[in-house]
């Protein structure tokens, strides 16, 4: 972890906690975390729950983020929500590109791109997601399957636009499985998302983005994966859903 860059720790529920769990969720880790001021807590429940635990976390350290948006204002899209729907249920941060997203629901690298540039001009920070699946990366494709994921999802973004996006490195085979990625090999692909970066803007821009690693982070291997130079923090999973777990992971040390 680079000092000169503020640690983010998210919270990613999924399909998890109705609203009445999810606010209870909430109201249960905002004291265990209410002392943390130097790095970022993020909470992202699902649509039904925003306001709930927007509710719960009013005038708290910890920030909320929704789990997708559409790239539309508004119109004739059943089952969809808007930037401005988020923003006004209390959102500050976005998800975009999650690789569940990806996998089940036809997300591609132009729809992300689409919706982050929606995101940043209602005003909301996007948390672009990216990572490889296991056969990719054993086929030996890694390095290309990032750098086309990087570079489609940030098309024809400025460099403001960069310094407020976050970027989250999944490894889709560590997704869900029990399974992590070292804190070297997790490193490895940070920094070439950085250097893919750098190629792309410059290295000002690069040195300053965020990006979390996101696969089966749990508060036991967390300190061992903030340790490395390029990791800035975590899109957390299942460890996300006990206010105890998480409360200990973003803790880390």
């Amino acid at each position: 972890m680079n000092p000169k860059r503020r640690p983010i720790i998210a919270g990613n529920w999924k399909m998890n906690k109705t609203a009445t769990e999810a606010r209870d969720l909430a109201a249960k880790l905002v004291p265990l975390v209410s002392g943390i001021k130097d790095r970022d807590i993020v909470l992202a429940p699902p649509f039904t729950a925003l306001a709930a635990v927007a509710g719960a976390i009013k005038g708290t350290n910890i920030s909320l983020a929704a789990q997708n948006l559409h790239g539309e204002d508004k119109g004739a899209f059943t089952g969809e929500i808007s930037a401005e729907m988020l923003l006004d249920s209390g959102c500050e941060y976005v998800i975009i590109g999650h690789s569940e997203r990806r996998q089940y629901f036809g997300e591609t690298d132009e729809t992300v791109n689409k919706k982050v540039k929606q995101a940043l001009k209602k005003g909301l920070l996007p948390i672009i997601c990216v990572g490889e699946t296991l056969a990719e990366r054993e086929a030996g494709k890694l390095h290309e399957i990032i750098n086309r994921q990087v570079a489609g999802g940030l098309k024809d973004l400025s460099a403001d636009d960069m310094k407020k996006a976050v970027l989250a490195y999944e490894p889709v085979w560590a997704i869900g499985t029990g399974k992590t990625a070292t804190p070297e090999q997790a490193n490895e692909v940070h920094a070439l998302i950085r250097q893919k970066v750098r190629s792309l803007y410059n290295a000002e821009i690069a040195e300053g983005l965020r990006i979390q690693y996101g696969g089966s982070v749990t508060p036991e291997n967390a300190s061992l994966l903030m340790a490395m130079p390029d990791i800035d923090g975590a899109l957390v999973g299942g460890a996300s859903l006990k206010p105890e777990s998480f409360a200990a992971l973003v803790k880390f040390t």
